[in-house]
């Protein structure tokens, strides 16, 4: 039994159909009823408009089967030589086929009319004056179908390459995602392994901290993109093993806008530049360091920011990039393509500062 929506489907299709041969028919009713007033001969708009809706109607008719030819033998690349011999044929036999209602629909309104007309009189002149203009026809609803066949294969083609596409993205990123959680992984576990010879109760709160981060990595493993709050919430746990590890040298500041924790963040995107800093801006120096955490709306734009007071850049501004910074940069490639910023400039003060500008986007867990 079909559904209520295919059966809505169908009479919207049905009446679109009827509708738009009404409309070629008023059509040509019209500029009947104009070019006879012009040459001395009006004629009634209903004798006008009953036989204009009689030619088209005919062909709303003929139609049907004609669109069912045009999808089975398609003007297609490699059989349009086989099939427009076919097309050939049935453009013959439509024509005759549309004569010969035509005739057979006159003679019924001549009838009505009081004027009792025979067949043959009514056949043979359509047949002279209609056939080429019938052919016309035949042709125009072959295109139109075409037309429309190939609009949309385009879209169906379209909409695929575009999933295949996100499919793609979304296996790149995993795959960027799985190189990341080793590479996190093994650098803390490197960091607890130097504090076993110095502190073992320390090295003792790093194990504890490490479980943690891993159960929450863990529980978002299969997730590209997070809110703000549960980045910060992870950095904080990762920035509590290092500070543990430097001990007095290390500290953290937070200036976080509370206006910015809902927003949507690719997982996993701030640690890396935390661990850069740290590694390149804390771990040199002997003296103690901060570390800086900055996030900030600007219109639709969400900006982040890592500082760090160290050593700031080389003097010739390149940077090295590990498969922390290389992968957060091919993630951000990923997911925003050129609608970001990720720059690296000396901080004011000293030090080097990363910032990171993404479209901002509200996270919701359980979107509607």
């Amino acid at each position: 039994m079909p559904s209520t929506r295919g059966t809505r489907g169908i009479v919207l299709n049905a009446v679109l159909f009827l509708g738009f041969w009404t409309a070629i028919g008023l059509s040509f009713a019209s500029q009947f009823r104009l070019s006879s007033a012009q040459i001395g001969n009006p004629v009634p708009w209903s004798q006008a408009i009953s036989f204009a809706l009689a030619d088209w109607y005919v062909w709303a008719a003929c139609s049907i089967p004609v669109m069912a030819i045009a999808r089975r033998f398609p003007l297609a690349r490699g059989v349009w030589q086989q099939n427009v011999v076919i097309h050939l044929a049935a453009c013959t036999l439509t024509s005759l086929i549309y004569v010969v209602l035509r005739a057979g629909v006159g003679q019924f309104q001549a009838s009505v009319a009081g004027d009792s007309r025979p067949y043959r009189e009514l056949f043979e002149p359509l047949l002279v004056k209609t056939w080429h203009f019938n052919a016309m026809i035949y042709w125009v609803i072959i295109s139109i179908v075409h037309a429309r066949e190939y609009s949309q294969k385009y879209h169906e083609r379209e909409v695929n390459a575009l999933d295949l596409e996100r499919r793609l993205t979304t296996a790149r990123l995993h795959a960027l995602q799985m190189q990341l959680n080793p590479h996190f992984l093994f650098n803390t576990l490197n960091s607890i392994s130097t504090l076993m010879h110095r502190d073992v109760a320390a090295a003792d709160r790093m194990l504890v901290r490490l479980c943690e981060l891993l159960r929450q990595a863990l529980d978002c493993s299969e997730t590209q993109e997070v809110s703000l709050q549960q980045e910060v919430d992870f950095l904080s746990r990762y920035l509590e093993i290092e500070q543990t590890r430097f001990g007095p040298r290390l500290s953290v500041k937070y200036e976080i806008d509370p206006a910015t924790l809902e927003s949507r963040v690719p997982n996993l995107i701030l640690q890396p530049l935390v661990e850069n800093a740290v590694k390149h801006g804390i771990e040199p120096r002997a003296r103690p360091g901060t570390i800086l955490l900055k996030t900030g709306r600007d219109g639709g734009w969400l900006d982040l920011e890592v500082r760090d007071n160290g050593v700031g850049l080389p003097t010739d501004g390149v940077v090295e990039s590990g498969i922390g910074l290389s992968n957060t940069r091919s993630r951000l490639e990923q997911l925003y393509g050129t609608n970001h910023r990720f720059l690296f400039t000396n901080a004011d003060g000293g030090g080097c500062s990363v910032r990171i500008r993404i479209p901002f986007s509200p996270f919701r867990d359980n979107p509607s």
